[in-house]
């Protein structure tokens, strides 16, 4: 389970529900940007992950690598310190989520019919809400928000104001490496148990980008 501060975010239907709308949807979108743009997304900033400013050049197929990565943390045993990566995934999960169940939610239904969790919660603006105050419930100071603020300042001075604002260098430094990233990583099928259902972990594993 996710530990984040002093807190833990224990696997609800509510959490499944966040994480398994926002991966279908960067997935379908994906499929879709390569068959219209032969084969091609590396132009276009897409993807759950885009919610969170400073990391939205990150490929939407690495994006989905990163939210597989951080959703099994969410299923293991005992608490696991979050990164700021994870916080970021859980953000945006959460708000790509909301979003789609407020802004067309039949799309949103239909993502979680098809999945391996039969979940029988209303589709409504109630759980837009609800997904929302998930991550605003959480203790994080959202500090995965605040760098974007500091890319166009001197060095010397977004230091200091880093150091003003507590950010801790060594956290900020996991969002770096994530900007550097173009391949999946070796786990990333195996991370996607409970999910995505067996027919669709093999559909994505006959995907050239992650064979």
């Amino acid at each position: 389970m996710l530990h984040i501060a002093s807190d833990i975010l224990p696997p609800t239907r509510l959490s499944y529900t966040a994480f398994r709308v926002a991966f279908c949807e960067t997935w379908e979108r994906l499929t879709l940007a390569e068959q219209v743009a032969d084969n091609s997304t590396s132009d276009d900033s897409f993807g759950f992950l885009t919610e969170v400013p400073f990391l939205k050049a990150v490929p939407a197929w690495v994006q989905l690598d990163l939210l597989a990565e951080t959703w099994q943390k969410h299923l293991m045993d005992g608490p696991i310190r979050a990164s700021l990566v994870d916080e970021s995934i859980l953000y945006s999960v959460c708000e790509t989520t909301a979003r789609l169940v407020d802004d067309q939610p039949e799309i949103a239904a239909e993502f979680l019919s098809r999945g391996p969790e039969q979940i029988d919660l209303p589709i409504d603006h109630d759980l837009a809400t609800e997904l929302r105050s998930l991550h605003l419930s959480l203790p994080n100071h959202g500090e995965f928000l605040m760098i974007s603020h500091f890319e166009d300042t001197p060095p010397e001075e977004a230091n200091q104001l880093k150091s003003d604002f507590g950010l801790d260098p060594q956290r900020l430094d996991e969002l770096f490496h994530v900007l550097g990233l173009w391949h999946s990583s070796p786990g990333f099928l195996d991370h996607l148990e409970g999910l995505l259902t067996d027919k669709e972990i093999q559909q994505i594993r006959s995907h050239r980008r992650f064979q």
